[in-house]
């Protein structure tokens, strides 16, 4: 299971027939509030801030046009733009080639089998389902850029999950294995190999097995549902195993992480084959229970919001090839895509 929120379940006091809240889940969510309030106050100003970029950029090209001494210099400053776009654009496509290529080793046998599960889309809520769908554009991301990637599945992609991934600017081009089927029908033939990888199981993962497909839990529920993806592997008979967590730092609460967290950490771990680092990488500093993190809401979870902006840029670029509002297209993406952004 993985799930980027450990808040609990509440704690209640009840007084006849009306419920109250105990005093540590009032200062709980209190807490919470805060923290929200933080959150839109700093995604308003980055807004503000882009938007405002944006408009000094144009405003500068514009002055900069208007100021030229002649329109022989004007017709210049104009064709050298649109080189540079052009040049630009250029390094995007042989970026994209190269990862395409590595994407497609990776899926002819090269790169580690990684599911990512995604039939729990009943027992989530609707921004919870957004939060997720933000998280396996995080993993792609990541895997894009990785040296080595995995050869990345998604199980089943129906109903409500299929629906939210489709919306994922530029999906219809990711190389990708892309399932409407659960993975015990994808890997039918090869049930002894999968490995579910859940906070809650008894084997420590020490290393990664080439031969093995190891499934991450996609489920962004808040910590209704502890225990559900152990369970499930258990009820299946399957194997299951936790990442060693443990053995390197100490959580400041569950060891439990987002979907692109243990995603992410596999990767950092097949590049560099130390746990630690891996972890260290990943796992933000808050989550480690480390001094004067405590209040760091703003810190970035591993590379996650590098990766997404990358991602959308590249999609907003994708065609590009000449004059347009890059940036603007790429806020606007931006805007679309984070407007329910759950904590993950």
């Amino acid at each position: 299971m993985a799930d980027g929120a450990e808040s609990g379940q509440a704690g209640v006091v009840a007084e006849g027939n009306a419920p109250q809240l105990s005093k540590s889940a009032k200062k709980k969510l209190l807490k919470q509030e805060r923290q929200a309030a933080r959150k839109a106050e700093r995604k308003a100003g980055e807004k503000e801030r882009r938007r405002a970029d944006i408009e000094r950029r144009r405003r500068e090209w514009e002055e900069s046009l208007a100021a030229a001494p002649s329109q022989e210099a004007r017709e210049a400053m104009l064709a050298a733009r649109r080189e540079t776009r052009l040049e630009r654009v250029g390094k995007r496509v042989e970026e994209r080639r190269a990862r395409a290529e590595r994407l497609r080793r990776a899926a002819d046998g090269a790169g580690q089998k990684v599911v990512l599960d995604l039939e729990f889309a009943d027992l989530m809520r609707p921004n919870e389902i957004h939060s997720l769908t933000q998280q396996i554009m995080y993993c792609y991301a990541v895997n894009g850029r990785s040296a080595t990637p995995a050869h990345l599945w998604l199980t089943g992609c129906s109903g409500e999950m299929g629906t939210q991934v489709q919306r994922i600017p530029g999906f219809d081009k990711w190389i990708i294995e892309k399932e409407s089927k659960s993975y015990l029908e994808a890997f039918a033939d090869c049930k002894e190999n999968l490995v579910y990888l859940t906070a809650d199981a008894e084997t420590v993962l020490d290393e990664l097995d080439m031969s093995k497909i190891y499934i991450i839990g996609g489920l962004v529920d808040r910590n209704r549902w502890k225990g559900i993806t152990h369970k499930k592997a258990v009820d299946q008979g399957i194997q299951s195993a936790k990442l060693p967590i443990g053995s390197y730092l100490k959580m400041s609460s569950s060891q439990v992480l987002t979907v692109n967290q243990v995603f992410e950490i596999m990767q950092k771990f097949v590049e560099t084959k130390d746990w630690k680092t891996a972890f260290f990488h990943v796992i933000p500093p808050r989550k480690r229970g480390e001094a004067g993190a405590a209040n760091d809401d703003d810190a970035p979870e591993g590379a996650a919001n590098e990766d997404l902006d990358e991602c959308l840029e590249e999609e907003a670029n994708d065609d590009d090839g000449g004059d347009g509002d890059e940036e603007a297209d790429v806020a606007n993406k931006r805007h679309c895509i984070r407007s329910e952004n759950g904590k993950s």
